[in-house]
């Protein structure tokens, strides 16, 4: 059943292609059957898909029908009777009346044909709804999770940073104190150097003299 139910909404054709799906344009303006445009790589820079229809999302979808096909007559059979049309030399007005007179002989009304397309209409409602509660848990894991540690990583990095400005002051603090000390430190040798010349040339004087004193006194007091 669902092969056929199927075939009655996508037409398989010799290029493995399907019918009944929305062509893509190219960058030229042409257009290329069941085929994505081609999107951004890059990791800032990447986008969501404008959207193609999905086997895997379509057998989720027609297996809903099927598990929810009514019995009788419905606008499946309907469906399938158009379907059989399709190749016949007729406009569509034409296909839906002879797929009609058919519908009537198994006591199908339009009433009850569109009440059994909206029936399917409903299933299919209802699988959007199951959809779009998987896909708010699947945003959660994948998505808001990312974005708290986002945050968290983010306000980690301005702890970082004000750390690194601290320290940077700190740094720039103790750098100003190390020239410092060097100047007063060279100063400091400078006198320390200049006191020690200063006193050795005193001394230099007062021993030489009484370095002469003392020769002089050998030379005269005999």
């Amino acid at each position: 059943m669902f092969k056929n139910l199927k075939s009655l909404f996508i037409e398989e054709v010799d290029d493995g292609s399907k019918k009944g799906q929305p062509e893509k344009p190219t960058s030229q303006g042409k257009s290329v059957k069941g085929k994505a445009e081609k999107q951004p790589t890059t990791k800032t820079d990447a986008k969501p898909s404008s959207g193609k229809a999905s086997a895997k999302f379509m057998e989720i979808l027609f297996k809903a029908m099927e598990d929810n096909n009514l019995d009788g007559f419905d606008y499946l059979e309907f469906k399938q009777s158009l379907k059989s049309l399709e190749k016949m030399p007729m406009d569509e007005q034409t296909r839906f009346k002879s797929a009609f007179a058919m519908a009537q002989t198994m006591n199908a009304s339009p009433d009850g044909l569109i009440q059994t397309a909206n029936h399917y209409l409903n299933v299919l409602k209802k699988e959007e709804t199951k959809f779009g509660e998987a896909l708010a848990n699947q945003r959660t894991k994948q998505i808001g999770d990312k974005e708290q540690q986002l945050k968290e990583f983010g306000t980690e990095v301005q702890n970082k940073t004000a750390q690194i400005k601290k320290l940077t002051l700190e740094i720039e603090k103790l750098q100003k104190a190390i020239d410092r000390i060097k100047q007063d430190l060279a100063k400091a040798s400078v006198k320390v150097e200049s006191t020690k010349n200063d006193f050795e040339a005193s001394y230099d004087i007062v021993v030489s003299q009484i370095t002469k004193d003392i020769e002089n006194m050998k030379r005269f007091l005999k």
